[in-house]
This record gives structure tokens, sequence and C-alpha cells, in this order.
């Protein structure tokens, strides 16, 4: 299979490095390391599991072009409406990875078969950003066991119908990571690994078209070594040391680091922080075109040397650019960040017309591609839609992150909101919003001010939300706890390596006990179940068909699938909608109740349906 591999794609693998490196004197002995490298790689990956999966990504492929014109063509795993995702943090979730194990019942009786594991990879201890410092590529971070202990909880996944999911945190390392060590001795070979200068103008030069993306870390995007009286890159956390992609021997480097986590027995790889690869003077320096170049790069390294390895795209940018990574020869999957913040917009305004305009116009994907539709995640809320969008709708795109932010931390009159600002802008007043799913979504108002109307609310508002996410195309991502509604926890403000970074107050510890703190989490997390198995259940839920219906009612968001029509009250209020169905009645696969298509569906607050046509034969 290797071969085969090799001569498909090592000239697209070629012309990629070549734009990338080709004007260098040693270009045609990169390639020729780069071989040895991938042939090495793959020939760890001849039996078990690995080579099931190498040969059943392979045949796929060939399928790809044929998709949608041959009915016999298999629907890629990613589009199956069987794939359910969960990401999680090992020491949160079970303690350790040996204990991990013991908690796949639970995922499979919820219906996952998708995890994210989040970064376990050696750190530095105290703040390393939640993982994404990473000092090691090749070791698991000691408290949360061994490389082996990884190596079995992947064998165990895939017995038991799990697809493994870990991080590829390649734009940085950490500065405890031995390349860093090295280049902070002065070694010149790992100095550059890094950005390294000494001349201030230099950074200042550099510094004059960047975005600060941590500007309550520092100011700019260096970070000042006074012992070596340097200054290095770190677009993020101080200690966080950006890569020099251009320079061969990183991306060697880290083509190595990528092959050893896949045939660890990793099926999908979250390329982060994928628009800051490539660096160019006198830019922004996101999404460059060579950055795309070199994830491509990346791509082709893996259809040779590990077929069945997916790359799962993390671009939170302008919607415009999020697009850009989305096919073929960079990522399969990406995060759909523009319809999270939408969610969460529209159930702050009430108002669908910015979702469904953004989602109508900007939904379309390569046919062999998917979104991973999400709520909540481990991260901040960005409001990363399109402000040209927002405009059409009459709508002042910095006027609204305004609102959105007072709104989501408990700033706004009305709010049911229970929300922590995460890196404050004092230049801009910008910032982004950490929470759970469920103090975001009211229910933690609800339960301190014991209020049966607003409990009422706050549950039917994440019922809604739920149901929503589980019916669109791609693969629904679950954050851990909140399919148990869990609260906030803000006992992080009183740790001293996690006070500043708010996004701890949704990084919450699992509860093992059986029990909930309250009956409406009970509801919330039965529901979750419910609508899993709803979903896979229904094949036209599978795929990549959809269909947006255009704005009756402005507090309505609905689509098709099939014949099944999605119509959810976004709002506290009534609303109506009329489907476009071609029988008479339909039933609500969510609630079982039966509906005539040709009038008016009369929605409560927060009401959602599965309208499934009844065809007569």
């Amino acid at each position: 299979m290797y071969q085969k591999q090799l001569e498909q794609n090592m000239a697209a693998l070629t012309a990629r490095l070549y734009e990338l490196y080709g004007s260098r004197w040693d270009f045609y002995q990169i390639l020729e390391r780069l071989e040895a490298i991938m042939k090495k790689a793959s020939a760890q990956r001849q039996t078990g599991y690995l080579a099931q999966a190498d040969e059943e990504a392979v045949v796929e492929f060939s399928q790809e072009n044929s998709l949608g014109t041959d009915a016999n063509a298999a629907v890629p795993w990613y589009l199956s409406q069987k794939t359910i995702g969960m990401m999680l943090y090992v020491d949160l979730f079970a303690g350790n990875l040996r204990a991990l194990i013991e908690k796949i019942p639970y995922l499979k009786d919820l219906g996952v078969n998708y995890v994210h594991l989040m970064p376990l990879f050696d750190c530095p201890k105290g703040e390393n950003d939640g993982g994404y410092a990473i000092s090691s590529y090749r070791k698991v971070q000691p408290r949360l066991g061994t490389i082996e202990d990884l190596k079995l909880v992947a064998s165990e996944f895939h017995k038991n119908g799990i697809r493994l999911v870990l991080d590829f945190v390649f734009n940085h390392t950490s500065d405890e990571h031995e390349w860093a060590k090295k280049a902070r001795k002065g070694d010149p070979k790992f100095k550059n690994f890094y950005y390294m200068y000494k001349d201030k103008a230099e950074v200042d030069s550099w510094n004059a078209t960047l975005r600060e993306i941590f500007p309550t870390v520092r100011r700019g995007s260096f970070t000042y070594l006074k012992e070596r009286d340097e200054w290095v890159w770190t677009t993020f956390n101080s200690f966080q040391w950006d890569l020099n992609y251009s320079n061969p021997e990183v991306f060697l480097a880290m083509v190595e680091e990528m092959l050893f986590i896949a045939n660890l027995g990793v099926d999908v790889l979250r390329l982060d922080a994928l628009a800051f690869v490539w660096k160019q003077k006198g830019t922004v320096c996101e999404s460059l075109p060579k950055a795309h170049t070199l994830i491509q790069a990346f791509q082709y390294v893996a259809a040779i040397a590990c077929p069945s390895l997916q790359f799962k795209s993390e671009a939170i940018v302008h919607p415009d650019e999020v697009i850009k990574y989305i096919n073929g020869s960079e990522c399969h999957l990406s995060y759909n960040p523009l319809q999270m913040a939408l969610f969460w917009s529209t159930v702050a305004t009430r108002d669908t017309r910015l979702l469904s305009e953004s989602l109508k116009n900007r939904w379309a994907v390569p046919q062999n591609c998917a979104w991973v539709n999400y709520i909540r995640c481990h991260d901040d809320i960005g409001w990363t839609f399109s402000d040209e969008d927002a405009a059409r709708l009459g709508i002042n795109g910095f006027n609204h992150r305004q609102f959105l932010n007072r709104f989501f931390t408990g700033r706004f009159d009305g709010t049911f909101a229970s929300g922590e600002p995460f890196q404050l802008n004092p230049s801009t007043g910008d910032c982004r919003i950490c929470g759970t799913m469920a103090s975001l979504a009211g229910l933690e108002q609800a339960e301190n001010l014991n209020n049966e109307e607003l409990r009422r609310m706050a549950v039917s508002r994440m019922k809604m939300m739920y149901a929503v996410q589980m019916a669109l195309p791609g693969v629904p991502l679950l954050y851990a706890g909140d399919e148990k509604a869990l609260l906030n926890d803000y006992s992080y403000r009183d740790d001293k390596s996690k006070k500043e970074d708010s996004r701890w107050v949704h990084r919450i510890k699992s509860d093992w006990s059986g029990k909930s703190k309250y009956k409406s989490q009970k509801m919330v997390a039965d529901f979750v179940k419910k609508v899993i198995a709803l979903r896979k259940g229904e094949e036209m839920l599978g795929g990549s068909e959809i269909f947006f219906y255009d704005i009756q009612d402005s507090r309505v968001f609905a689509f098709r699938r099939g014949t099944i029509h999605v119509v959810a009250n976004f709002s506290d209020s009534p609303a109506s909608f009329m489907i476009d169905a071609w029988s008479e009645n339909s039933t609500d696969l969510l609630t079982g109740r039966n509906f005539w298509n040709h009038q008016k569906q009369l929605l409560a607050p927060y009401e959602v349906r599965w309208l499934k046509e009844k065809i007569e034969k």
C-alpha cells in the first residue's frame, strides 16, 4: 500500500514543498529525508486496526468523486448520522487514562462514538494553556499515565467502535520543550526553530501589522527573554513559542511528531491554531496562502504514510477564511464556529435572521467534507460572524458584539446568562465569553433564584439548541459535562495557576455519583440521550444535504433534511411557521405528535419539531 500511496501523492507533496522550500540548494535532500520518515512510519501500521483503517480509507477515497452519483458509494463515517462526538479532559472526566477505559460504557450508553481527548502530552506545571503548551509530543503528562496507557485507550476505544481524536499543536511548543531549551542556551540550530531577534526594531516591524490575540498577557506578539537580551515570537501565551516553518528542519521534525501520534491509534488530528502557522512580514500573519500550502503538505504526508488519518480544522477566524481550510487537500473536517456563535447570538436577540442568512450562504462545503457542529467547547466563545452579513440586515457588527459581550456576562438588563469575560482588550473593549452551556442558557440564574418560570425557559432553551444541533449535517460534538447541564464552577478563582484564565469556569470535574443536583439537569440529560438516539435512527439525517428555509417569522429557524423538516423557535414568545411539504401529514419525531402540513405550525416558546412527512407509497 505504501508504494501505491507514494506514487499517487508524492508529486502533489513535492509541489507544495517546492513552493515552501524550492529555492534551497538542499531541496532534494529534504525530499529524500522526508520519504524515509514516511516509509518508516508506514511500516509501523501494517497490522491490526490501523492497517484495516488504512485499507478502508484508500477504498473510500477512490469513491469520493462518485459520491452523490454512485448510489453504492460509501458515505464517509463522519457524514453518517450515527457519528456522535464528545470532547473531554481526561483528568476532569475520569482521573487518568486507565480510568477513562472504565467510562467507555457511559460513552456507549449515551451514544458517543467519536471522542476528542483534550491535550494530554507533557506540558509545564502550573500555567500551560490547558495543555496547549507542549513540552514533549512523545510523553503523556505523568498524572494522566503513559504512552502505553494511551495506546491501550486507543485499542479499547476501537474495540468498542469509538474513534480517537487528539490535538496536533503544531504552531508552537512550550518554552520547556527540548528544542526551546536548546534555543534558550544559544544553540543556533534550535534558535532557528523559532523566531528570535535581538533587534527591537525588527520586533516592532513585525508587531506593526499583527493582531493581539492575548492582550491581557502582554502587548504585541513577542516575549522578551531577559537572560538572553532577545525577543521570541509568542502569538498566544509567553510560554508558547511559535515554530518557524520557513525552516524545513521544523517541518521535518514536526512530521515525525505527527506520524508518531498518528501511530498511537489516532483517527483524527485537530490542527490547533492552523491559521497562524506561516509568517510573512508586512501581513497580519493569519491565514496566509503559504499556511494553506503547509497544511496541504502535512495532508499529503498523511495520505502517503497513514491514509486513514483525518485532519480537523480549528480556524476561529472570519467565515470567509474558515471555509478555505475545508477541502480534500487540507481538512475534511472543520469546527463550525459560525454556527456555534450564531446559536448564542440568536438566543440572546430572539431574532434568527442573522443565523438563517449566514448559514444559508455559508454552509456549503465539498461533498466529502463535514462540519463539526458544537454549542460549547473547552474554549471561549468568539463572535466570528461576518460583519458584511450583519450589515446586509442592518446590524452593526461592532455594536452587536458589544451587546453580546454585555448580555452573556450579566451586564445587560433582562439577561438570563451567567458568563465570564475572557481576554478583555482594554483598547477596544472586545472580549470573548466563557461558561457552561447551562449557565449561559439561563439555568444557573433560574436555580439561584429558584424561579420555576425561568427554570422552564432555560430547560426548553437548551433542549431546542440540542435538537437543532443534532439535526444538522456533519458531526454533532458535545462538551463533556454539558450533556448533564453542569453549571459554572467558580473555584478556579482560588487557584493561582488558573485564576487569570476564566475558561476554567467551564472546565469542570465530572461527578459520577449518578445524582443531579437539580431536577432540571436530569431533564436536560434525559433529553440529550433521547435526541442522540433519534438522530442515529434516521438515515435522512446523515449525508450532507440540507435546504434552509427563507425567513417567515424572525423567531423561527428552519431547514429540511430529505423529508424531515426542522422548525425551531429561538425565542421566549410564541411563533409560527409553514413548511413546504409534498405530503399532507407529518409526525414530529421528538414527540410522536401528528400535524397537518398545509397550515402554519404554531410553536410555543423554544419549541422545536422534527417533522417527518408521511409519504404514502
